[in-house]
């Protein structure tokens, strides 16, 4: 591992403990080899975007990480996964799956359209899904579509939580395309980054944007009923607080700039309220 960014791995257990992944309604056996999984993600992560390392030696740290992922060197963030990938026989793709969306954040800015960004969610959240569903032995063909679907929505309303911030990174996950189909472009962004009241056209945008990521959340639903309860408890809890994003985006007119939107101790009657008709919904897709 390299000097440069030693200190993302200290950052990568710190983020672990203050994010609620693996919760107790994981089953006590499986909570480390989650926790294991969302180190590597956290550290390969902060690698992509943390401190001042230039993107050469961003990209070469993400390099050494794949080929150790490979089985061509050790690196101490993946020589922690091995007892877990041995155990519940991982495959390499899910890993080097998000490791190429992460060295893409590096060189990769802009997005087209719609296929170019799900196929970023494809490597960037969706492996995160099949990760843990192989944990519980309930990865099949079958369960890819809504776990997949699960995972991006979350990804996208992740964008729209962040949008000011990959902006400052010099990003922006708002495809070209659908700018250019509410008659704007960057410079709208760009003002409401700097603290303009967002234009409309833009807010339009980004409504659109929280209704296909509720849509995919709509896709997901029928997951629930093909996992362990305890992982069906989770994911209900995971989607209820996707869902109270969106809700908290539309109340503030989506406009995500004004304030970063986060989840807090006010959130969670809201969330309690999502949680009981993810159920009702899990309920009635098992109605004749």
């Amino acid at each position: 591992m390299s000097k440069r960014f030693g200190a993302a791995a200290i950052r990568a257990v710190e983020h672990y403990e203050n994010f609620p992944v693996a919760s107790l309604l994981v089953p006590a056996r499986l909570r480390a080899p989650i926790s294991s999984i969302y180190r590597f993600a956290r550290y390969a992560d902060d690698v992509a975007d943390e401190g001042d390392a230039g993107a050469n030696e961003r990209l070469e740290e993400l390099s050494r990480l794949a080929d150790s992922i490979r089985g061509r060197g050790r690196h101490p963030v993946v020589a922690s996964l091995a007892p877990w990938r041995e155990r519940f026989d991982l495959p390499d793709a899910p890993f080097l799956a998000l490791l190429s969306a992460f060295a893409q954040d590096v060189e990769k800015k802009r997005y087209r359209d719609d296929g170019e960004l799900l196929d970023y969610c494809r490597r960037s959240a969706n492996p995160v899904g099949e990760l843990v569903l192989r944990l519980f032995g309930r990865w099949t063909e079958s369960n890819r579509i809504p776990s997949d679907a699960i995972c991006t929505a979350l990804q996208l309303i992740n964008f729209l939580q962040d949008i000011a911030q990959d902006w400052e990174r010099g990003r922006l996950y708002l495809p070209t395309e659908s700018l250019r189909e509410f008659g704007i472009d960057e410079q709208q962004v760009d003002a409401a980054t700097r603290g303009e009241t967002p234009d409309r056209r833009l807010r339009g945008v980004i409504a659109a944007r929280a209704r296909q990521a509720a849509g995919f959340l709509d896709t997901g639903i029928p997951l629930l009923r093909d996992v362990p309860w305890r992982l069906s408890l989770e994911l209900r809890a995971v989607m209820a607080g996707g869902r109270r994003v969106i809700e908290r985006l539309i109340a503030c007119g989506h406009d995500p700039f004004a304030a970063h939107i986060r989840l807090g101790l006010g959130d969670i009657p809201a969330c309690t309220r999502l949680f009981v008709r993810a159920t009702r919904a899990q309920i009635r897709t098992l109605a004749p």
